[in-house]
């Protein structure tokens, strides 16, 4: 391969780009502290209070700031090894640490969060316990205290979302849906949880203070494990699937094709396969028929140029691979099927790739953060 090609191969788009994705990473950073920090002290406040008090509810939601404390530490170690430069090793980077951490962080709050709680609640039931006015009062406070520093996380998250929105010109509601980092993500799901479950606390203990039955704050403990097994079954199937390796958005692919099948020197783009590789990098593996005619150094100065030209308009897709090859006429209506496929997920028709019946790389009816022709928005 010439220099060229090989200066080409090596390419990881704008440095704005790059830049922009530390900045967020660092927001992202900081969001992660500001939530480790008010669940270091919220826990331990829900532990002493819950043992003073003997409330299982209390109790369950210790464990969920305990289990939310592990999971953050998971998320500032994925955001740390997931930026590390490629190596041999490692050739395409490591870009799905991020994935990787945030699974152990959906475990970590199946187990020591939805199970723990599940288990209060049942033992609560069994034991049949009750407890004095003035632990009544001090579980009270301490979930009041609780409620104002997990609301204080969130709002620090919702900020960071919401000025992602305003870069993308998207509602605050599309920017949550479509987060595609999962440090962010889960902690948006930890702490919204993490206030809900405060509130079905503090209900049931209210409830177990008016009624004397202690049943009230058992179920409220239960069922604030079930919504952490719930919301650790959601974070967990986000990871598995990009873990294993999702296709980029359907808006990327299309536009990707499109470019590629308006080039002069191809004549068909047989197959254009792509895998997130993390949030900053995007496989692309595209087979191309090329048009007659072309000698071995118009066809290296081609693929060169074509590869260059993709990482420019769309850095995210830093890994590019081009092989040329003779498309058979069942290639070819493969390859129609195929942008059939697309232009219908693109437009939004359910059932297909990517479409609202169906989740793509981003969640159901997420967006990929690019325009309509596919080129990555400003900001």
């Amino acid at each position: 391969m010439s220099r060229h090609a090989e200066s080409a191969h090596h390419s990881t788009g704008r440095p704005d780009q790059e830049e922009g994705k530390d900045r967020e990473d660092g927001r992202t950073a900081v969001t992660v502290f500001v939530a480790l920090g008010a669940n270091l002290v919220i826990a331990l406040a829900k532990l002493l209070g819950g043992l003073f008090a003997g409330s299982p509810a209390l109790l369950s939601e210790a464990a969920h700031s305990v289990a939310d404390s592990l999971n953050e530490i998971f998320l500032l170690a994925s955001l740390k090894r997931s930026t590390r430069a490629p190596d041999s090793k490692h050739p395409f980077g490591y870009g799905k640490e991020r994935y990787f951490w945030s699974l152990l962080a959906a475990v970590g709050i199946f187990v020591m969060g939805g199970c723990f709680s599940v288990f209060q609640g049942i033992e609560a039931l069994r034991s049949g316990s009750s407890e004095s006015h003035t632990g009544y009062v001090v579980g009270l406070v301490v979930l009041a205290v609780a409620l104002v520093a997990e609301g204080s996380s969130l709002v620090r998250a919702l900020l960071q979302v919401a000025g992602q929105a305003r870069q993308t010109g998207r509602s605050i509601r599309e920017a949550i849906r479509s987060a595609d980092d999962p440090a962010l993500r889960t902690v948006l799901a930890e702490d919204s949880t993490a206030c809900f479950g405060v509130v079905l606390a503090m209900a049931g203990l209210g409830l177990h203070m008016i009624t004397g039955d202690v049943r009230w704050e058992a179920w409220a403990s239960v069922l604030i494990g079930a919504l952490l097994v719930f919301v650790a079954y959601q974070l967990a199937k986000e990871s598995r699937g990009q873990i294993i390796g999702e296709a980029a958005d359907p808006a990327l692919r299309r536009a990707l094709v499109t470019f590629l099948a308006e080039q002069p020197e191809i004549d068909t783009v047989a197959t254009l396969l792509s895998m997130r590789m993390g949030t900053r990098s995007t496989l692309v593996a595209a087979r191309v028929d090329l048009v007659g005619g072309l000698d071995s150094e118009e066809v290296e100065e081609v693929l060169v140029r074509l590869k260059r030209t993709i990482r420019e308009k769309w850095p995210l897709a830093d890994q590019v691979f081009l092989d040329v090859t003779d498309a058979s006429s069942g290639d070819r209506e493969r390859a129609r099927q195929e942008r059939r496929r697309l232009d219908r997920a693109v437009d939004g028709e359910p059932g297909q790739d990517g479409g609202p019946g169906q989740d793509s790389e981003f969640g159901p009816g997420q967006d990929s953060g690019f325009g309509p022709d596919g080129a990555a928005r400003e900001g």
